[in-house]
């Protein structure tokens, strides 16, 4: 549910009718919604990047974001062990108030099968999600995220800056390899240097609902990588749970970094730092740990090759 910053304007009424009528194709799109285009590119190309048969883009119509919502359910209710809702359940897609408002980050695999009438049928093999500040405040609520860490002091210290928080990321099993991941990262870094971003937030998982079974590299996340004071962020009180399972001195490095999930790892290399306390959802059967990066502190060979080279390979 969208958790509003301000009581909500009462919308001004629209007559739907006179206007259809004397635009056919808008008739007809407002009773297919499948057609119906959503999303303005505001700029960006159409193809962010290609590998290969991959292509990175974002959504624009109300089908591609169903396609990302069956590919979440796919992933999270079918693959691991998160919950759906009845609404979820029935359509068969992980569905949340702020898809409305996000954009929605594809890659799509153009070798897929085709339909028998020979028309090719590209499949959605990854995506994430995408919420700017800008759009958070302009629709009057707060991020995702505050529904699990307390977000004001962060954003109070960098007041005014773009920010950028992702989340809902995932790959269908077959495509989880480097060059999918390389044409996300890829897509997400044409998205920050268009909307000039400066600092990226969300939050990112382990499996399971027993932070005891992840305490080495839950440990070291709150040792080693802890979030300095312009980006501290706190788990909800009532929603918290301590990192802090060992010791400093008992954090074996190099055996922590091997028990991080790719994600977390893929952060970390780029320079990211890490909320205190983790979060144990239920509904999606994780736990979950706050991650927070400034653009400006990206290791720039990452940016060299997300922002150079890797146009080349992707081109």
């Amino acid at each position: 549910m969208l958790r509003p910053r301000n009581p909500a304007k009462p919308a001004k009424s629209r007559s739907f009718f006179p206007t259809a009528i004397l635009n056919p194709r808008k008739l007809v799109s407002q009773f297919n919604p499948v057609s119906r285009v959503v999303r303005d590119m505001g700029g960006l190309p159409e193809t962010l990047g290609r590998i290969g048969t991959l292509e990175v883009r974002l959504a624009r119509t109300t089908r591609d974001i169903r396609r990302a919502q069956n590919l979440r359910y796919k992933v999270f209710f079918e693959e691991m062990s998160a919950t759906p809702d009845t609404r979820g359940r029935l359509a068969r897609r992980d569905i949340d108030a702020f898809d409305r408002i996000c954009d929605h980050l594809l890659v799509i695999d153009h070798a897929g099968k085709t339909s028998r009438f020979g028309k090719p049928r590209p499949k959605v093999v990854g995506t994430y999600r995408l919420l700017r500040s800008e759009i958070a405040a302009a629709q009057g609520v707060d991020f995702y995220t505050a529904g699990e860490y307390d977000l004001t002091g962060l954003l109070a210290a960098n007041k005014g800056a773009p920010m950028l928080e992702l989340g809902r990321s995932c790959v269908l099993k077959p495509w989880r390899t480097k060059r999918t991941v390389e044409l996300l990262w890829q897509g997400i870094w044409a998205y920050i240097q268009h909307h000039r971003i400066e600092l990226m937030f969300g939050c990112a998982s382990f499996e399971g609902t027993e932070a005891k079974n992840h305490a080495l590299p839950l440990a070291f996340l709150h040792h080693h990588v802890c979030a300095s004071a312009d980006l501290a962020v706190r788990a909800l009180p009532w929603r918290y749970t301590d990192m802090n399972l060992l010791p400093r001195a008992d954090v074996d490095l190099k055996g922590a970094m091997k028990a991080l999930p790719p994600l977390i790892k893929g952060y970390l290399r780029l320079g990211a730092r890490f909320g205190e306390g983790a979060v144990i959802d239920r509904q999606f059967g994780t736990t979950d740990v706050f991650v927070v990066l400034k653009v400006a502190d990206i290791d720039p060979r990452y940016i060299a090759y997300y922002g150079g080279e890797g146009e080349a390979q992707a081109a």
